[in-house]
């Protein structure tokens, strides 16, 4: 019997580093499946993801005490995680399907490495769709005079559900710099990337006026910064003038939700690491 693991280290940037952690997980019969590096010319990082094998009898407490010494002398970070180990997930919503649908068939055929523990949205329009795929909904209504008592329930859920992750899947509400203070690194958005030039409602409209020819989404950390948190995933597609309004819709639609379900994966699996304020992303 042997058990996967899943090790990221973030350290200054110096020779032996890679020959110290391997070194470690050869002494305790590891077998290294997957290795991805990466040396920040910039901030002068290193960036490491192992996946290995090691025996059953091998504990989480034992890798962390055999890296121990490595991890002091080269002032490494140090995250270690089974990888069977799935991120309990809460999905916020608001009227907009397309984005919860993606997560929750991805996550229902095997896909997506999460727990998901509910869904809450500030509408109760998606409710149906939630409890269709077994999942709790939870309606959290949202009004300007009610928004610190609606994030103080939202809170409180997220404590109630020991959250490790909260996405927004198309969620039409800001959150406060307090909670995105709180819950820095934890919380993943998606929005079109027509921002700044088409704000506010109906972007693709806006942009269907102004002859745009690719239509994009980004994925992204939560920051107190509105929509400027660091980057995770990002992709675009073309579209021209033979497109109708809906067929715009349509696309970008189609865009956010694969870039959303590939950020939140990407998260899951450990893959994403921070770099300052951008991300490097082992994918």
């Amino acid at each position: 019997m042997s058990r996967e693991w899943i090790l990221r280290v973030t350290c200054p940037d110096s020779t032996g580093i890679v020959h110290a952690v391997t070194g470690v997980l050869a002494g305790l019969g590891g077998n290294i499946t997957e290795s991805q590096q990466f040396s920040s010319p910039d901030s002068r990082q290193f960036f490491l993801r192992l996946q290995f094998s090691t025996s059953a009898e091998v504990s989480a407490e034992t890798l962390e005490a055999e890296l121990a010494e490595a991890a002091d002398r080269f002032a490494m970070t140090v995250s270690l995680q089974p990888v069977e180990k799935r991120t309990r997930t809460l999905i916020l919503v608001s009227k907009a399907a397309h984005c919860l649908n993606t997560l929750l068939f991805q996550h229902s055929s095997g896909q997506l490495p999460i727990d998901i523990v509910g869904v809450a949205g500030n509408h109760d329009s998606l409710r149906s769709l939630a409890e269709f795929h077994g999942h709790a909904f939870h309606h959290i209504p949202i009004t300007p005079d009610t928004k610190p008592i609606a994030e103080a329930k939202l809170s409180s859920l997220v404590d109630e559900l020991d959250v490790e992750l909260i996405v927004l899947a198309r969620y039409m509400q800001i959150l406060s710099p307090d909670l995105c203070d709180r819950l820095e690194g934890r919380v993943i958005n998606i929005h079109h990337s027509f921002l700044p030039s088409f704000k506010g409602a109906k972007p693709y409209h806006q942009a269907h006026a102004r002859g745009v020819k690719i239509i994009g989404a980004t994925a992204h950390y939560v920051t107190g910064d509105l929509d400027e948190g660091p980057i995770i995933e990002q992709d675009v597609a073309r579209v021209d003038h033979n497109r109708a309004i809906a067929d715009f819709v349509q696309r970008g639609q189609d865009v956010e939700a694969a870039v959303l379900a590939r950020a939140v994966a990407w998260h899951a699996e450990g893959r994403v690491l921070m770099d300052g304020h951008r991300t490097v992303v082992f994918n």
